[in-house]
């Protein structure tokens, strides 16, 4: 059962990447979404998190601003929304759903909360991860979505990297150390 609500999410997260009205372009599923749950997954033992909560919660942790471009500024309040209205849908847990809501609250790297679970913490790292080995994908929301120049862009690439790095676990950090640094250093 679980494997097929899984299946169900990814469909529905992937065709949203894949719709039109999609500002990150279809690339953000490639490049961003399945990284974070390749990340989340990997990460899961080192944080003693439940390896399912975290996956689902890596697909749908920025599904609301991939849905609709007005939550993207608030896409970690609008996350746990949306993916509750899934999740119920398709008959998951409560007390998971609840678990995957706290996961996505918590992930964002510009917006200080508190992780209250392992599998927030997971989701969070999993995610600052992501964007320290993607660079090209932060060059594209620089770019193409927000229109900037060469050096305003640059810095605010090399901005969102360093907000990343702090966000990482120090164990974290040591497996995307080299990349982290060689990314600072094209930057």
């Amino acid at each position: 059962m679980i494997e097929t609500i899984r299946n169900k999410i990814e469909k529905i997260v992937e065709q949203a990447c894949a719709a039109d009205t999609n500002i990150f372009g279809y690339d953000i599923w490639t490049h961003h979404i399945l990284q974070v749950v390749q990340n989340a997954k990997q990460l899961a033992p080192r944080f003693d998190a439940d390896p399912e909560i975290v996956e689902f919660a890596a697909l749908l942790h920025d599904y609301a601003s991939i849905k609709d471009e007005a939550l993207y500024a608030d896409h970690h309040i609008h996350g746990p929304i949306e993916a509750e209205k899934l999740l119920k849908r398709f008959g998951y847990p409560e007390e998971k759903t609840e678990a995957v809501k706290d996961a996505i609250a918590s992930h964002r790297a510009s917006v200080r909360i508190e992780h209250r679970s392992a599998e927030g913490a997971c989701l969070a790292n999993a995610d600052a991860m992501s964007h320290i080995e993607q660079p090209p994908s932060l060059l594209y929301l620089a770019y193409v979505h927000h229109g900037m120049g060469i050096d305003e862009g640059r810095l605010w690439v090399k901005e969102k990297l360093q907000r990343s790095w702090q966000k990482l676990r120090e164990d974290v950090q040591d497996i995307v150390r080299d990349r982290y640094e060689a990314a600072l250093k094209v930057l």
